[in-house]
């Protein structure tokens, strides 16, 4: 039994068709949305055949998963309960909070607010999206509960309410209505929700 041929040089091209195929995927989604692009638009966009598409990735919904897989990778939302299971100022772990909402937001924005806001109907696409909910819900549920082990929360607030008002002020919502639909900065809606999220769950 011989050794499957091991070719760098294809494997480099392979790697530069899989990116290439990805960013055209990105640039046409955006522009023509997810319903308006096909995988024959994105093959030609890509010099590439069609064929390849679907054997380099797939079809649009394993496109579209794969464009905002990063977003579901990134370690920022954990680092951030790390750093705020470490921090004993309640006001300090709402910082962190908010700063890694805003942060991967940000980085991801126009995937966040282009592609993820109306996410497809395809049944993995909406998978993929709810990936990425799951993990801010995880992240968000971690800051609340370390504010309830520091006993910051108002009364009556418990960690699961304060986790749901989090994702009320850091979700991908928030963001979108502030910065996407009333045009203000990221630095402007990282404070105000920092500062309303504090006024309205912490006790001090």
């Amino acid at each position: 039994m011989t050794d499957r041929y091991h070719s760098p040089r294809r494997e480099d091209a392979a790697a530069a068709t899989r990116a290439s195929i990805l960013e055209h995927a990105r640039e046409l989604f955006l522009t023509r949305g997810y319903s308006g692009t096909t995988v024959p638009e994105i093959a030609r966009a890509a010099r590439v055949a069609t064929p390849t598409v679907y054997a380099s990735i797939g079809g649009k919904a394993a496109l579209f998963a794969e464009l905002i897989g990063p977003a579901i990778s990134d370690p920022e939302a954990a680092e951030a309960v790390t750093a705020a299971h470490q921090c004993a100022d309640p006001q300090r772990v709402m910082a962190l909070c908010a700063t890694a909402a805003r942060r991967g937001q940000e980085r991801y924005w126009d995937l966040v607010y282009g592609l993820m806001r109306r996410p497809p109907e395809d049944a993995l696409a909406r998978q993929a999206v709810a990936n990425v909910e799951a993990k801010c819900l995880q992240a968000l549920a971690g800051i609340a509960r370390r504010l309830a082990d520091l006993d910051a929360l108002k009364p009556g607030v418990g960690a699961d309410r304060a986790a749901d008002a989090l994702w009320f002020y850091f979700g991908p919502n928030a963001w979108a209505s502030l910065v996407g639909e009333r045009g203000w900065t990221f630095d402007q809606a990282e404070q105000w929700l920092r500062q309303a999220a504090s006024r309205d769950l912490l006790n001090g």
